[in-house]
């Protein structure tokens, strides 16, 4: 479905570029669910916005079902079934809720615009018609793109998530956690997700552990876990006094 071919990303000063993707060969296959993750700094977003079309890799191609997308743009890309939760979303003023969802999918009802608000904990009758302004917190506007990237209900996108955990509650996260799953097997969706959720990262087809711009290892749960564990637990108790304990953060 999605092939990655020695991809390298250089940004910054072009006096001083700082290499963030280096050599990324990647295939990623129909149907299955991705766990991304490793330490803050390693290139997770950058391999994210690369594949999105947001940043363009220095060198290498992007392949996606048959078709070289190396050169296309966002837009294009998401005509083709791509789509991206951003990790700090666009605000938009002058926009509402309701037409930000119907602009992802024109067909939503007005039952299907309530239900995606009240699935990622935001009520209806409240947020519909609120303005994506400043006036939303950070998770608000996070469950706002959670349910706008749902709300195109295509079978077979490619779903990227950047780190849907943050700035939200408990009890708002086990929702999505549901919500993105079922998503995934009901539209039989390819799902990338960037996160340090042991939710999501036990419930992965396969984790990619990504550092210094590079994947250093792949493969099922019960291999890549061990590795992890105590870095991922270290960072939940970092941000939210975690679900773990015990742990030793270094």
């Amino acid at each position: 479905m999605l092939q990655l071919e020695a991809i390298n990303l250089t940004l910054g000063d072009p006096q001083a570029p700082r290499e963030v993707l280096n050599n990324i060969n990647l295939t990623v296959e129909d149907g299955k669910f991705y766990a991304i993750t490793g330490p803050n700094g390693g290139g997770k977003t950058s391999l994210a916005k690369v594949i999105m079309g947001i940043n363009q890799p220095t060198n290498g191609r992007i392949i996606y079902n048959g078709e070289d997308i190396t050169a296309y743009s966002v837009t294009e890309r998401a005509q083709r079934g791509i789509t991206y939760a951003f990790q700090n979303p666009p605000r938009f003023k002058g926009i509402r809720m309701r037409d930000l969802l119907l602009i992802a999918n024109p067909d939503l009802t007005e039952t299907r615009l309530h239900c995606l608000l009240h699935n990622v904990g935001l009520c209806p009758e409240d947020y519909l018609d609120r303005e994506v302004d400043g006036s939303l917190s950070g998770g608000e506007m996070r469950r706002l793109e959670i349910a706008t990237l749902l709300a195109r209900n295509r079978e077979g996108d490619l779903l990227i998530f950047d780190e849907p955990e943050a700035g939200v509650d408990l009890w708002t996260f086990q929702q999505l956690v549901f919500m993105i799953i079922e998503q995934h097997h009901l539209q039989h969706n390819t799902t990338l997700i960037i996160t340090h959720s042991e939710r999501f990262l036990k419930l992965a087809d396969e984790i990619l552990l990504v550092a210094n711009g590079e994947i250093v290892d792949r493969g099922q749960v019960d291999r890549i876990w061990p590795q992890i564990k105590d870095e991922i637990a270290c960072r939940w108790r970092e941000n939210c006094g975690g679900e773990f304990s015990g742990a030793k953060c270094y």
